[in-house]
């Protein structure tokens, strides 16, 4: 996303309204670790770097960071004293750098309008404002344990997710259409099937979590009921439905798509290691999973031996070690409409 973003800010700072006084930057879903002032820094760090080799005087920076309510905003505001000084050493005249934390969900009203020049989000619109709410109504449980069930019930599934999707993502982009400037950017990721590698199961994400809980229901480990209850707002599109979302919604172009797969390299094969896909599932998942199921560490421990039982019976180490799964981060860089 970096690259999407420095050609964002040059964009911004080129555009209809050049060397701009002021420039609002937003990161929507930053979260609290230590990647959650990655995207704003590297837009800060973009903003100087343009501000120093044209020999203009920067523009007033304000930084905005956004999660739901129950993040840990007290790491980030910390986190956040470290921006206000980014980049001085490379300017004649210290930027002025204004930041805040505005917790709630993206798919709401979050800023005034026409507030915004950039707004960046990364890995978090495949998160949906809540599970599809029919299935839920119909007693059609995300994974039946029995896998006739389970067959003649997955284009329901499938279906009912892909429509929520497609409300939310409709939804997220019309609320920034009202916050953004004319002519401002968005740069944003998030997880999807890849369209020239199509997966006729429709695979998700949350597959091997629904497995791996189906086979600690069928050890008595966890309630069936609890588990037929159980739904993950999550869900990963086909690429091209998100293209074609964007364009039917209407507020903003394209400029431009990267593909990233998140397994390339020897880098990422290195963490395809059977443990660390587990545990990679555990930290992504436990929160949703203890909340619903009062689960112990101890038994978050049989399922991530479950989860690794999956992987290793479904194929799917290997499918990704090959270069064969269908999942990919999409990144795209959008202009707002004038």
């Amino acid at each position: 996303m970096k690259t999407l973003i420095e050609e964002a800010v040059t964009g911004l700072c080129t555009g209809s309204c050049p060397h701009p006084k002021n420039m609002v930057i937003a990161d929507l879903g930053c979260s609290s670790g230590p990647n959650a002032l990655t995207l704003v820094s590297a837009a800060a760090d973009a903003i100087h770097r343009y501000c120093t080799q044209h020999e203009q005087l920067p523009p007033e920076m304000c930084v905005l960071l956004n999660d739901l309510p129950g993040n840990d905003f007290n790491t980030v505001a910390k986190s956040l004293d470290t921006l206000k000084h980014s980049g001085e050493e490379a300017l004649a005249q210290p930027a002025v750098v204004i930041t805040g934390m505005v917790p709630g969900s993206f798919y709401e009203r979050l800023f005034a309008r026409g507030s915004l020049h950039l707004v960046c989000s990364a890995n978090s619109l495949h998160w949906l404002s809540e599970a599809p709410e029919d299935l839920k109504k119909s007693g059609i449980p995300m994974h039946d344990s029995d896998e006739q069930l389970r067959s003649s019930r997955h284009q329901i599934v499938a279906d009912s997710y892909a429509r929520q999707f497609r409300k939310d993502f409709m939804r997220f982009l019309s609320l920034r259409a009202q916050e953004i400037v004319p002519g401002g950017r968005m740069v944003v990721s998030l997880f999807v099937r890849r369209s020239d590698k199509p997966d006729t199961e429709c695979t998700q994400p949350w597959t091997p979590v629904v497995t791996a809980l189906s086979d600690m229901a069928l050890r008595g480990v966890i309630s069936k009921e609890k588990l037929d209850s159980f739904y993950i707002p999550l869900y990963c599109p086909m690429d091209s439905k998100v293209n074609k979302i964007i364009e039917e919604e209407g507020s903003f172009e394209i400029n431009k798509m990267l593909m990233h797969d998140p397994y390339g390299g020897t880098g990422g094969k290195a963490l395809l290691d059977l443990k660390m896909v587990a545990l990679r599932v555990r930290a992504v998942f436990e929160p949703i999973i203890v909340q619903h199921f009062a689960l112990s560490d101890e038994i978050m421990d049989d399922f991530v031996r479950a989860v690794e039982r999956h992987l290793i019976s479904s194929g799917a180490l290997e499918a990704r070690l090959s270069g064969q799964h269908s999942f990919a981060f999409l990144c795209l860089s959008l202009t707002r409409a004038m």
